[in-house]
């Protein structure tokens, strides 16, 4: 098929219906078990009724299932701040791991952890394929070629979907069959040891790198979809082992160094296998990969794309553009700790770069000093979010422009009619993926050195992706590469805050450099709860450890009327007492940033409330979200790596006569 339609079809989770037993024949309107299953274009059309579950892109109209935080709530990380208190993960035990109701609350779970909720339905659904495929082979209905390909789709699906379920929750039950609904000793057995879960998880993904379709039409799921996600799951898991092994949550795992070499070893050869097909390169501007309308882009860099097109597909649209058009203002957005992240041009981090203006914090000059992909990520000037940075990433160049050219917004820009598409799965994160399983190999393992080479393939040849004509105009230019022998010197890396993480310090400054590639790469997109998560970083998301989490980005409040492209005025009688900045005051030995205590605007006014007098020259700093609140300590203890079982399963196996393990601190 040339374009994804994410058939969503009555039968897609479930077990298919068969007849009534009150008729004599097969029904003429209804699907049926018995006679479904009679060829290759019918399994295709099982498969892809599940496509919208697992290539999310910008999701569907409103929804926000594993979809870029810029609307709602977004992902639950250290690179997105808010106004009032900050979001919670989970405080509590809760009565429903939103398996009742996944469809409906799938979006949260997983932007509040990145994984899967507590539900075997998808579970059930690819063990019920991979016997039907097996009963259409017997009844050569089915090519062996086809077969292989199929059986290798399906175990790749539930491959991915117990890799979702296991980072959520560690331990849990696995069943490689359909479970008899009168066997209640495997309906309700315990949970299993997360490595005997994922040792199944990287056979299945084994099985599907051998067999699954090089080719199997475009956007469809062919072997270097598999390769990028399989490496996606072995590198959280093998990362996992390292920096969580001591955890009370590991104890019922066994050789877990052995466990996290096998992993890390999977990552880096199902990423291999895509970078050596010699298929994909870095050949496509960053802002295009993420905002063309209607059409996948004829880019080398993309593997899987979501389409959105409504006059196609009738309902296929989002509201994600609408949210990064500067119409909509973005309840969440960056922060100073991202902005503290992004590499400037000469390769260093802001703190020892030498490039000429790269201490200037004003988005004006930011876009000119740092990665281009800072540039292709955020508006260039302070404009409606808490924070005052406002992503644009996932809009096209002409989308934003409405906003202050005066002309009618095109409805593919507006609401929740918007009809740019997504890069599902892409080829930086083969490249990401695999470096970081090599670095980590040869790190804890004695794997073989990281070399030059190896840096060019990855974080360079994305460094040289080519930039458009608009950054150009602005200035931009690529970021220099990484070299070997001349790694930055992050003073950030060694900081109190790094050393009050779970994890601690990163001893490696490879490893830290392809940590910041990622974050750079892959912002907003649904990676970075996963990724602090796994090194053991979840620490960076309380305020009274990582204090730039509750500061956002560099305004000049008195001067806003002089901006070129949409006003931003917060100076106000309204905001008396309320909006503040944080000035720098001076650098640190190291080059890190000082800053002051909050400086609020204030002032007098008249009885007509006009302002009399002010501090509105002054009002030049880092901006503090209004009425910040650090999120309750609980969020970032050590349980919170991992979700609890809900007290209706617990409730549920008791009353069968059964028992659950629950997650260490939460019981």
């Amino acid at each position: 098929m040339k374009k994804i339609s994410y058939i969503l079809m009555a039968f897609a989770l479930l077990v298919l219906t068969s007849c009534s037993e009150f008729l004599d024949r097969s029904s003429l309107t209804t699907l049926d078990d018995q006679t479904y299953w009679s060829s290759e274009g019918n399994v295709r059309l099982f498969v892809l009724g599940a496509y919208g579950s697992y290539f999310t892109g910008y999701s569907d109209n409103w929804g926000q299932v594993y979809a870029p935080g810029v609307y709602s709530s977004g992902e639950f990380s250290d690179e997105r701040t808010s106004s009032g208190t900050q979001s919670n993960i989970l405080i509590a035990v809760p009565s429903d791991n939103w398996y009742k109701q996944e469809l409906t609350y799938r979006g949260y779970w997983l932007a509040r952890r990145g994984s899967g909720p507590w539900n075997f339905a998808y579970i059930r659904k690819w063990n019920l394929l991979l016997d039907r495929l097996n009963t259409m082979k017997e009844n050569g209905k089915i090519a062996d070629e086809a077969y292989n390909h199929w059986t290798g789709v399906t175990r790749f699906l539930r491959g991915w979907e117990y890799s979702r379920f296991v980072q959520s929750f560690g331990d849990v039950p696995y069943y490689d069959h359909q479970v008899a609904t009168d066997d209640m000793d495997d309906m309700y057995k315990n949970r299993d040891p997360r490595t005997l879960v994922m040792d199944a998880v990287r056979e299945d993904f084994d099985f599907a790198m051998a067999n699954v379709r090089a080719d199997d039409g475009q956007n469809n799921i062919n072997k270097y979809v598999v390769g990028v996600i399989a490496s996606r799951c072995m590198l959280f898991e093998g990362t996992w082992y390292i920096y969580h092994k001591n955890d009370e949550a590991m104890k019922t795992c066994s050789d877990i160094d052995t466990y996290a070499k096998k992993f890390l070893e999977s990552a880096r050869n199902y990423s291999q296998v895509v970078i050596d097909s010699g298929k994909y390169a870095f050949d496509t501007d960053f802002r295009t990969l993420f905002g063309s309308l209607w059409e996948t882009p004829s880019s080398k860099e993309i593997i899987l794309y979501r389409e959105y097109n409504k006059s196609v597909y009738n309902s296929s649209q989002h509201c994600i553009a609408s949210y990064s058009n500067m119409a909509e203002g973005q309840s969440t957005s960056g922060n100073l700790s991202t902005l503290k992240a992004w590499i400037c041009q000469d390769g260093k981090p802001y703190a020892n770069t030498t490039v000429e203006g790269a201490d200037s914090w004003r988005l004006q000059d930011m876009v000119k000093t740092r990665d281009p992909r800072f540039e292709a990520t955020f508006w260039d000037e302070p404009t409606s979010s808490q924070t005052g940075l406002y992503t644009v990433k996932f809009i096209d160049r002409e989308g934003p422009t409405y906003a202050y050219n005066g002309k009618t917004r095109p409805t593919w820009y507006g609401s929740c009619t918007n009809e740019n598409g997504f890069p599902c799965v892409r080829y930086a994160e083969a490249v990401l993926n695999w470096i970081e399983a090599k670095a980590e190999l040869a790190d804890k393992f004695g794997g073989a050195a990281v070399t030059q080479a190896d840096l060019d393939k990855s974080i360079n040849a994305i460094r040289e992706r080519p930039l458009d004509a608009e950054a150009i105009a602005k200035g931009v230019k690529k970021t220099a590469h990484l070299m070997l022998n001349n790694l930055p010197n992050d003073p950030e890396r060694t900081s109190s805050v790094e050393a009050a993480t779970h994890a601690g310090i990163v001893n490696s400054p490879l490893i830290w450099e392809i940590r910041r590639e990622r974050r750079m790469e892959f912002f907003n997109e649904q990676y970075r709860v996963l990724d602090i998560r796994r090194w053991g970083k979840l620490e960076l998301m309380q305020g009274s450890i990582n204090p730039d989490i509750l500061v956002g980005g560099w305004v000049e409040l008195d001067k806003s009327k002089n901006l070129t492209k949409k006003t931003y005025n917060l100076l106000t009688v309204a905001n008396f007492n309320k909006v503040s900045v944080k000035q720098i005051t001076g650098r640190k030995a190291d080059g890190t940033l000082i800053l002051g205590d909050r400086l609020f605007f204030n002032g007098t006014k008249d009885d007509k409330g006009n302002i009399v007098t002010s501090n509105a020259d002054q009002m030049q700093g880092f901006l503090v979200p209004v009425n910040i609140q650090d999120r309750e300590v609980i969020n970032t203890h050590v349980r919170n790596y991992l979700e609890p079982i809900c007290t209706d399963v617990i409730t549920q196996y008791t009353e069968k006569g059964y028992t659950i393990t629950q997650n260490p601190g939460w019981e």
